[in-house]
């Protein structure tokens, strides 16, 4: 006899678990919560004799693990829709920002925002992706590069977990960009590595460090110091790597066993050795491939052959993806990069919890995992990367609980 705080009857499940059947589908399928975590789930006709307090039935519509966004830049100020039209005219993205734009620009703008509006204006973004069954996402900094307006933006995005009840996860960008107070790379690398990252790390703010591997920010050696000195605090490692160039940085991800390496765009034949054999997530961004109007894809065939993850994220920024629409990065993903739905599906689910480090406390649907549910309105789970701008979320659960 078991005793249940809610029973989910007459659905379908897709598990998302790996190595099952196609999408881990079960087929008239019932699912308990207990203490905020699943407790069972398996045919109806198999539920076990139990005390149940709650039962609802979902009239056979399909239960999939919550989504995850396991790469977001949602703290900011301002936008940057003149530099869109400035790209679409023919300026490069590099262009803007070597005169002065890009990632500037919005700094200047964040760093003259206050926290409240900074929360209100982020809030905005995150209702788009939770609308859509998004449970779980993770926001970067690195729209300061000082310690005030790093802090200040790590705090909003904690804020805005409890606000909403979801699980942020917070990561430090302060190596996105130089700031004009700097004129030395290595002093700014300094910088963040003996008065940024402590204090931040001493706030208990930082979940994971991220820094920009590019030629308009930093080159792979650049960055080694600030991994290194993550290392000695074990903070987890991501890396922004290989978007617009190679600049070694999946290898630079795989030598310090980061979590992810994100973009990937430009990722050599070594890269993708050294991301396999780390074990590191390949977090791909189409959004930021289509506003930038990249032509080099992703090697995705090289990442399945090497049985390397792929995870899909929405990079919610006022740059290069403007998009507050995981399940929009979940089509794109099929249409430019071919994943298959399953794939994409995967992607911002059990890939992306494990972009996350948080594979064995969510990401598919498994006894003793978090019940962070979404519930669908759909005839099978291929629709989630097949419809545009059509939202089938029926309802979405956080630890068992309707948000």
């Amino acid at each position: 006899m078991s005793d249940f705080d809610l029973v989910f009857t007459n659905t379908k499940i897709a598990t998302m678990q790996p190595n099952k059947t196609p999408y881990g589908i079960i087929e008239n399928a019932a699912l308990a919560v207990t203490n905020g975590k699943i407790a069972w789930f398996g045919p109806e006709k198999e539920l076990p004799s139990s005390t149940i307090k709650e039962k609802r039935s979902l009239n056979g519509e399909w239960i999939t693990p919550a989504l995850i966004d396991c790469h977001t830049h949602l703290v900011f100020s301002g936008n940057r829709a003149t530099e869109f039209e400035e790209r679409l005219q023919g300026k490069s993205y590099e262009e803007i920002a070597l005169g002065g734009g890009g990632i500037m620009s919005t700094v200047n703008a964040t760093r003259n925002a206050s926290f409240s509006s900074l929360l209100t204006a982020s809030e905005k973004r995150l209702q788009s992706l939770k609308n859509e069954g998004v449970a779980t996402i993770e926001i970067k900094s690195g729209y300061g590069l000082d310690l005030e307006t790093e802090k200040r933006m790590l705090e909003v995005a904690r804020a805005i977990g409890k606000k909403n009840n979801i699980s942020v996860t917070s990561t430090f960008l302060g190596a996105h960009t130089i700031p004009p107070e700097f004129s030395e790379k290595g002093k700014y690398i300094k910088f963040l590595c003996d008065q940024v990252l402590p204090v931040l790390y001493d706030l208990k703010l930082v979940d994971a460090i991220d820094a920009y591997c590019e030629k308009i920010a930093f080159s792979a050696a650049e960055i080694e110091p600030l991994f290194e000195h993550a290392n000695l605090l074990e903070i987890p490692i991501k890396i922004h790597a290989d978007q617009l160039s190679d600049c070694r940085g999946a290898e630079l991800a795989a030598r310090f066993g980061a979590l992810s390496a994100d973009h990937l765009e430009y990722t050599n034949t070594a890269g993708i050795k050294a991301l396999a054999e780390a074990g590191t997530v390949a977090v791909l961004l189409p959004g930021a491939f289509l506003t930038l109007g990249e032509q080099k894809k992703p090697p995705i065939e090289q990442f399945r052959s090497h049985n390397i993850p792929i995870a899909i994220g929405s990079d919610c920024n006022p740059g290069t993806s403007p998009l507050c629409s995981l399940r929009y990065a979940m089509n794109l993903a099929s249409t430019l990069f071919q994943l298959t739905p399953e794939e994409c599906l995967s992607g911002v689910t059990r890939e992306a919890a494990r972009a996350l480090n948080m594979i064995e406390t969510r990401g598919t649907i498994e006894v003793g995992k978090q019940a962070d549910i979404a519930v669908w309105d759909i005839g099978h789970p291929n629709e989630l990367s097949y419809w545009l701008g059509l939202n089938q979320l029926s309802s979405l659960y956080v630890k068992g609980q309707e948000v």
